[in-house]
C-alpha cells in the first residue's frame, strides 16, 4: 500500500496558490468569508445525492456530513450577512472514480441582487483568474444543447423516443427510467463530454422539474424552466448556480416531493431542515448563488482527467 501522496508537489503548490487567489478575489470584491458546521441535523433531500452519516453519540438525533454548506449559509443571508463565500470540505457517499472522491473541496458563494447572468460572469472571472489563460465564453441553453447534439426538443419529445435514444447511445434498453432520468442519462453520455472544449460553456435554462433550489419561470416558447446554470470545461462540470428560491412554502413543497420520490426508490427519508425553512419565512434577500468544485478546477488547470492527480490523499489512500 503506497503511503505517499497521490499527487505531485507541484499539484500541492498549485492548490495553495488557487486558495490564495480565491480569497484575494473575494476580498477585492468585499465578499465576506464565513464558516458553517460540517455536521448538520439535516442534509440534501435530492434523491440523486447520497449523504454520509457523522458519528453522533452525543446528540439526540443523527447528524450528516454536509453535501454542501448551502442551508446554513442561507440562514446567514437571512440574518443580514450580506455577500458571503465559503471554501470547505464537503462529502457525498457513493461518489468515487476518476472524477469523483467522497471528500472534496467546494467553493460556494452568494451575491445579493445579482442576476444569473451577473453570477455567470463572476464565475468566469474567477476561473480565468485561477487558470491564467484566456477562454471563449459560450452560453448554451439546455434546449439548444439537446437540439444540436441529439436533434430533439427535450421539453416536448415523447418518453418513448427518449428510451430509444438511451438504447441507441447509452446501451440502456430498459424502459424503467423517469423522463428526467432519461434526459440526465443522455446529457451525461452524449452532451456533457462535448461541452467546454477549449472554452467555458455555461449550460442554462434547465427544465423546471430539475430546478432543485432555483426559481422557475416560463420562457419565450412557453416552457417552464429553472433559473439555473452549470459550467463545463473539457467536458467536466465545474459549477452549479441558481437564482435562489426564497419562497418558504415552495421550498417546503419541494422537500416533501423529494422525500416522496426517495420513498418510492426505497431511499432514506431526510428530516426537513426547519431552521432553514424558518430563515426563509423570516425573509432571505434576493440573491444568486453557486457551488464550484475546486478539485475539478485544478484538474482543468493541470490538464488531467484524474482527480487523484490533484489530491494529496484520495479515498483509496486513507
Amino acid at each position: 500500500m503506497p503511503w505517499q501522496p497521490a499527487c505531485s508537489l507541484e499539484a500541492l503548490k498549485a492548490r495553495a496558490v488557487c486558495n490564495a487567489q480565491i480569497r484575494a478575489f473575494f476580498l477585492a470584491r468585499s465578499v465576506l468569508e464565513v464558516e458553517t458546521p460540517i455536521m448538520n441535523a439535516s442534509t440534501a433531500t435530492d434523491p440523486q445525492l447520497a449523504s454520509i452519516h457523522a458519528l453522533a453519540e452525543q446528540t439526540a438525533s443523527p447528524l450528516y456530513l454536509h453535501t454542501s454548506p448551502e442551508f446554513p449559509m442561507k440562514r446567514l443571508l437571512a440574518a443580514g450577512s450580506g455577500d458571503i463565500y465559503q471554501l470547505c470540505k464537503t462529502f457525498r457517499r457513493a461518489e468515487q472514480g476518476t472524477r469523483h472522491n467522497p471528500e472534496f473541496t467546494m467553493l460556494e458563494w452568494y451575491r445579493l441582487d445579482f442576476s444569473l447572468e451577473d453570477l455567470m460572469q463572476e464565475v468566469a472571472d474567477l476561473a480565468l483568474e485561477v487558470l491564467k489563460q484566456p477562454f471563449e465564453i459560450e452560453m448554451l441553453s439546455y434546449h439548444e444543447a439537446f437540439e444540436h447534439h441529439l436533434g430533439i426538443n427535450p421539453f416536448t419529445v415523447c418518453i418513448e423516443n427518449l428510451f430509444d435514444l438511451c438504447a441507441l447511445h447509452c446501451a440502456y434498453s430498459a424502459n424503467d427510467l423517469s423522463r428526467d432520468d432519461a434526459l440526465n442519462l443522455l446529457l451525461a453520455s452524449c452532451i456533457e463530454p462535448k461541452l467546454g472544449q477549449d472554452r467555458m460553456t455555461f449550460l442554462h435554462s434547465y427544465p423546471a422539474s430539475q430546478a432543485s433550489l432555483a426559481q422557475v419561470y416560463e420562457d419565450g416558447s412557453g416552457h417552464r424552466v429553472a433559473k439555473r446554470f452549470e459550467l463545463y470545461m473539457d467536458g467536466l462540470e465545474l459549477a452549479n448556480g441558481y437564482q435562489e428560491l426564497t419562497d418558504p412554502f415552495e421550498q417546503r413543497r419541494r422537500f416533501i416531493a423529494d422525500n416522496a420520490e426517495r420513498s418510492a426508490l426505497d431511499l432514506e427519508q431526510i428530516p426537513l431542515d426547519e431552521y432553514f425553512l424558518q430563515a426563509l419565512e423570516h425573509g432571505m434577500p434576493a440573491c444568486a448563488g453557486v457551488a464550484l468544485g475546486v478539485d475539478r478546477l485544478l484538474m482543468v488547470q493541470a490538464r488531467t482527467k484524474k482527480i487523484s492527480d490533484v489530491l494529496a490523499f484520495p479515498v483509496d489512500r486513507i
